[in-house]
């Protein structure tokens, strides 16, 4: 017999996905999004910005903890996010996403995680709290 997605978790598990961002990623996220702001696909209006250059989509980011997410036993389904921006990520920044366990709610097979992001050098950039649904595999 094969255990629950939900028993193979315990509180202060952690999954992680790391990504180093180019100018592609930006461009396709905004073909997908729709999302064309200036300030992450000109170079020439971004360099006059607070940021000096261009910069990631805050989504774009967030979608690396949606893959640290999907590392965790079973099939996972989102059920929200909390989340706030720290610090702007740029072309060339790679990115850690992990997603710590802080809770377990077995009852309903879902968890709470700490999900955070940091660049190349330490530095926070994004962090929040996700809750899943860890749905067994057939």
């Amino acid at each position: 017999m094969t255990a629950r997605a939900i028993d193979q978790v315990q509180v202060g598990a952690a999954t992680r996905f790391h990504k180093t961002v180019t100018g592609e990623d930006i461009r396709k996220y905004a073909e997908v999004s729709g999302d064309f702001n200036p300030l992450h696909l000109d170079e020439v209006f971004a360099r006059k910005t607070v940021f000096g250059d261009r910069i990631a989509h805050g989504m774009l980011t967030l979608g690396f903890v949606s893959a640290a997410l999907a590392k965790l036993p079973g099939t996972v389904v989102y059920l929200s996010q909390s989340v706030k921006f720290l610090r702007p990520v740029k072309i060339r920044d790679t990115i850690e996403a992990v997603a710590e366990v802080v809770e377990r709610v077995p009852d309903k097979g879902q968890v709470v995680l700490k999900t955070t992001c940091s660049n190349q050098r330490g530095e926070l950039v994004l962090e929040g709290e996700a809750r899943v649904k860890l749905f067994d595999l057939p």
